[in-house]
């Protein structure tokens, strides 16, 4: 239970460490947070539980697949914002994109011979 909390009070502070750096510097957070932070912590985490390179490797392989249906919605979100609609429509509109396409990519997967 103290491993989880800890895990979990790692993760929490990065996410309120880049939430804080964006207040003084938009684009250095926006760097910040474009690294696969939470991947790499995940995958140390999981190493740690597991010690299993089979299931590193699908994780790790799964995680690429499933960061390409997420990239269009940091290109919806700021072009709704900088015509006028609201934040939180903005970002609704970002996550229902995402996942309608994490979907697609759920189903066009194993079409094309990916195990996710």
């Amino acid at each position: 239970m103290v491993y989880l909390v800890i895990k979990a009070l790692v993760s929490g502070v990065i996410i309120a460490i880049v939430s804080e750096m964006a207040k003084r510097s938009p684009g250095f957070a926006a760097l910040v947070a474009s690294l696969p932070l939470v991947s790499v912590l995940g995958m140390i985490w999981l190493w740690r539980d597991t010690s299993d390179p089979a299931r590193m490797a699908a994780h790790a392989g799964a995680t690429f697949w499933y960061v390409l249906p997420s990239l269009p919605m940091f290109l919806l979100i700021p072009a709704l914002l900088r015509r006028g609609m609201a934040f939180y429509p903005a970002l609704a509109a970002g996550c229902a994109l995402t996942v309608v396409l994490y979907l697609a990519m759920v189903w066009a997967a194993p079409r094309f011979g990916l195990s996710l």
